[in-house]
């Protein structure tokens, strides 16, 4: 057998470096994110995609301890073809592997938030960005003191959510999926003058003065109106961007945890995400999956495709030497 055909068959381990698209049929080979490198060695990666399996910290269904499975296998015919309308390979020009997931001790919740900060000093460590698949939203807490111990500084977020996740819950030990935005910007982890959340429909008496772009002025105003302000908000300042899977109306995501009407189309989503090429993004979460909520992909395949467009940022930044 030749080198050739020996890559065809689980190219995603068999292959030796980290760059270069789908190379078998999408309805087989082994489960790494659009079929990129999989291995634990981080050497050379600039890009390091992981799971974070968890749905304790959830307030009504569970299911997101799925989510990085489902997010991984609607992944795989989004790899088939060059992603539009970027039209290029991004693992041509950007060094992804999927280092599989997190390890957590889901029978000792109060080690869950130390694991998932080791799991990201670990990646960030090699040098390498993350982009993370939850799980519930509370993993981005520990994401987050991660990079900001990374960079030494509070970072702009940019959170795509039909709720603002800044309901008070002064607990250090809790694991809650609506306030982890309370803490961080209690704990001073974001610039809340440099922060935005985009498609809010949920109402908290204390946005705590972080900039709000609610689902109803994205469908007054549109896309590129939304994306002009995000880029006036942020500025060039480093930010970590998060996007909870029911910023989407229920009609494109019924498969999370705490679906609300009135949301974002994927086609406007995608839209946004696409806008953002002068954004310094340094860290990235897609999190709320719930599969057993799902129906055929759809949610999965969503989070799927903006994962994808979120690649093609990244690549085309580093196309264009701002990297």
């Amino acid at each position: 057998m030749s080198d050739d055909d020996q890559i065809r068959i689980d190219g995603a381990i068999a292959r030796k470096t980290p760059y270069g698209m789908l190379r078998e049929p999408t309805f087989s080979g082994m489960l790494s994110f659009m079929r990129c490198n999989f291995r634990k060695d981080l050497t050379g990666a600039e890009l390091v995609i992981s799971g974070i399996p968890l749905d304790l910290a959830v307030s009504y269904r569970s299911g997101t301890r799925f989510g990085p499975l489902g997010i991984r296998q609607a992944s795989a015919e989004v790899a088939s073809l060059k992603p539009y309308p970027w039209g290029f390979d991004p693992f041509e020009h950007l060094a992804v592997i999927d280092s599989g997931d997190c390890f957590l001790d889901v029978h000792n919740p109060l080690t869950i938030h130390g694991a998932i900060v080791d799991h990201a000093r670990h990646i960030l460590a090699s040098g390498a960005r993350m982009l993370t698949f939850g799980g519930d939203h509370s993993i981005s807490y520990p994401l987050l003191q991660a990079h900001v111990e990374k960079t030494g500084t509070p970072l702009s977020l940019i959170h795509f959510d039909a709720h603002c996740d800044t309901w008070p819950d002064d607990s250090l030990a809790s694991l809650n999926h609506g306030s982890m935005f309370y803490k961080a910007v209690r704990e001073g982890l974001i610039d809340v003058k440099r922060s935005v959340q985009i498609g809010i429909r949920t109402w908290n008496d204390d946005f705590m003065g972080i900039n709000i772009l609610d689902a109803d002025r994205i469908h007054r105003q549109g896309t590129d109106a939304v994306v002009a302000e995000i880029e006036r908000i942020v500025g060039t300042q480093p930010a970590y961007l998060t996007f909870d899977i029911d910023c989407l109306d229920p009609a494109y995501a019924p498969g999370t945890g705490t679906p609300v009407c009135g949301g974002l189309s994927t086609a406007q989503a995608l839209a946004i995400i696409r806008g953002l090429t002068t954004i310094n993004l340094i860290g990235m979460d897609i999190v709320e999956v719930s599969p057993p909520y799902d129906h055929s992909q759809i949610t999965a395949l969503a989070a799927a495709h903006i994962a994808c467009d979120l690649i093609c940022l990244l690549a085309k930044r580093k196309a264009d030497g701002l990297l």
